[in-house]
């Protein structure tokens, strides 16, 4: 049995505070100077893979609707979209004011070094729009074009793992579980669209 409006009223507000935690464990490292020797890589790569995670639990929960087919998952997707763009942002927060020291020179002669900031930035700009259009409000008022742009997600999934594989120099095991992962979701995905696809071809006289 599904628990009535407060009870998922409820269940939001735990699941929002679980989210996070994350955030408030790497921020009491940082305050308790428990970062280890480079407190500021440990912040910037600790928000990106929470950024990350986040991410991959946003496209996990419509394959777990079809599979499960309960439409609860649903509730969550916004949520987990949010925090995905919300540790997206911080771990871009902490390259540009912590890393660079809000200096355009010094991002300048980063970038031709280090082709990775570009796919992180064009990650970054895939999860605008999403975070923009979240609302209740923007879906209606995009209609049909509401669905098209939140695709965007899954080109923000494959680009944040190049990101990720081109970031790493030594040991691939991490990206390499991240793109294990994205690639079930999103094969699920294709594998649940043929199947539509072919249905409706069926379907035709």
């Amino acid at each position: 049995m599904l628990p009535g409006k407060k009870g998922w009223a409820a269940i939001k507000t735990m699941v929002f505070l679980l989210s996070l935690t994350p955030f408030g464990l790497l921020l009491n490292d940082a305050v308790n100077d428990q970062l280890g020797a480079n407190p500021i890589e440990t912040l910037h790569f600790g928000f990106g893979d929470w950024a990350l995670r986040f991410l991959c639990i946003g496209l996990a929960l419509t394959p777990i609707k079809t599979i499960s087919r309960q439409n609860w998952p649903i509730r969550f997707r916004r949520m987990m979209g949010l925090f995905a763009f919300f540790y997206a942002s911080l771990h871009l927060l902490v390259f540009i004011v912590l890393d660079l020291s809000l200096s355009w020179t010094a991002f300048k002669d980063e970038v031709p070094k280090s082709p990775y900031i570009l796919m992180g930035l064009l990650t970054y700009l895939l999860l605008v729009p999403l975070a923009v259009t979240s609302t209740k409000k923007m879906q209606k008022r995009l209609g049909r074009n509401w669905i098209n742009l939140q695709r965007l997600v899954y080109v923000a999934g494959i680009t944040a793992l190049v990101h990720y594989f081109w970031l790493v120099k030594k040991d691939y095991t991490e990206p390499l579980i991240y793109a294990v992962v994205i690639g079930v979701l999103l094969g699920i995905r294709i594998v649940v669209y043929c199947r539509k696809k072919v249905n409706f071809l069926n379907l035709e006289p």
